[in-house]
């Protein structure tokens, strides 16, 4: 089991690095062949982005995980029964979007050209929720190799796609072109489900009887799904609310909605991707993290070893990555964006970030220990400081550096309650 585990990691890492370096390219190639205009909006949108995705999920991968992990359930029963609750989900949302997307736009973000960004993202999400539940699938039975190969031809897919199509679409102005680019999800979703269908198990035949929905089944994953993913809509309701507050702040005690619009765009496609290139190592640790707890919660001597083998990489990977980015600023953001936009920025949340990659490690035992409640509740308290703390800080004339000052007490409240509860359950 320890070679199972350390072999899951090893995979999702080395994919998860490919990824995450094509994911730097494309990002690159966005940036690049795009006006700063297109950038700012699409840069806040994406709060909307990330919580709709998370509601359209609902941690619905995780539970699957879990409870095949587990082997609690039939695969072909778990599979069959979540997948027409899901697309009920996608299609409640999809009409909830319709309806309040003028007023997300025009009300809350201020910014009529969000409208029709915020409507693509309705298009995407059942095929994000899809191929979310088929990777549940592959992590349950600990076979990484498919959601790493899914990963990598699915980013060169968009790539290919935004090479060839986004310079086209550009001139059509900022409102199409964010559009598409979120359009273009669907393309590389489809391509991603496809790719894990080759991997389905030979003897992965579908029986009449597999299509029945399981009452009981949908009660177990969503008794885990529900509980997990409610940190996560939390934790996006706040990223949510993160412009709206900010904007309203800034601009009541005086600052024009161009700067506030423009510093938010270079602080989410310059600052954010460069302190956050180790993600890509923590995402892939915490994946295997998780079923490999679940399937020994009683023994606290290996959780601990986990833990703490978890916890070492990742503050290492942490340390060296944000030493680099604080050294190199200038000489990065060149070479990846070709901007010297957002260097103070950079400077100054760099030395906090490293410790932000503790988080992942912290949250995912206790979640494979079934405390998803507790972490809900952590995120509901860190998430009230930190909105709290940015119109706090954002009065006090220093424009974006209110939203940096609650990003880092948010980082530290975070791990003292987590790692307080963890130190409770296992010493």
């Amino acid at each position: 089991m320890k070679n199972k585990f350390i072999k899951s990691t090893i995979i999702l890492m080395i994919g998860s690095l490919l990824t995450k370096i094509l994911g730097f390219v494309i990002k690159i190639v966005f940036t690049r062949t795009v006006s700063q205009n297109d950038i700012n909006l699409y840069s806040l949108i994406m709060p909307t982005y990330s919580l709709l995705i998370t509601l359209a999920q609902l941690g619905l991968p995780l539970a699957i995980s879990n409870i095949i992990a587990e082997n609690n359930q039939n695969s072909k029963k778990v599979l069959f029964s979540i997948i027409p609750v899901s697309m009920l989900i996608n299609i409640i949302l999809i009409i909830l979007i319709f309806l309040a997307a003028p007023f997300i736009s025009n009300i809350l973000l201020k910014n009529k050209d969000a409208y029709y960004p915020i409507i693509s993202i309705a298009f995407i999400l059942p095929f994000i929720s899809l191929s979310s539940i088929i990777r549940g699938y592959f992590f349950g039975k600990q076979k990484m190799f498919p959601h790493t190969l899914s990963n990598i031809i699915e980013q060169i897919a968009r790539l290919l796609i935004i090479l060839i199509f986004l310079p086209k679409i550009t001139k059509y102005g900022t409102i199409i072109t964010v559009s598409a680019y979120i359009l273009f999800n669907i393309i590389s979703e489809l391509i991603s489900i496809i790719i894990f269908l080759f991997f389905a198990p030979k003897n992965f035949i579908i029986k009449k009887s597999d299509l029945k929905l399981d009452i009981h089944v949908v009660k177990e994953i969503m008794g885990i799904a529900i509980p997990t993913t409610s940190s996560r809509i939390i934790g996006n309701i706040g990223y949510f609310f993160e412009p709206i507050i900010l904007t309203f702040t800034l601009t009541l005690i005086g600052y024009s909605s161009k700067f506030i619009l423009n510093e938010y765009g270079i602080y989410n496609a310059y600052v954010l991707p460069l302190l956050t290139i180790p993600s890509f190592f923590i995402l892939a640790l915490n994946t295997s993290l998780v079923p490999e707890i679940s399937r020994f919660k009683n023994n606290k001597n290996l959780i601990k070893k986990r833990l703490k083998q978890s916890l070492i990489f990742s503050f290492l990977i942490g340390l060296i990555s944000n030493v680099i980015v604080y050294i190199f600023t200038n000489d990065l953001l060149k070479i990846v964006f070709d901007t010297n936009k957002g260097i103070e920025y950079i400077k100054f949340l760099a030395p906090f970030f490293v410790f932000l990659y503790l988080e992942g490690p912290l949250a995912s035992t206790l979640q494979a220990l079934n405390y998803a409640k507790y972490t809900m509740y952590v995120t509901i308290i860190t998430t009230i400081i930190k909105l709290l703390t940015l119109f706090a800080f954002s009065l006090l004339h220093i424009g974006l550096y209110g939203l940096l000052i609650s990003e880092i007490i948010n980082i530290f409240l975070i791990l003292y309650l987590n790692f307080k509860k963890i130190y409770k359950l296992l010493y």
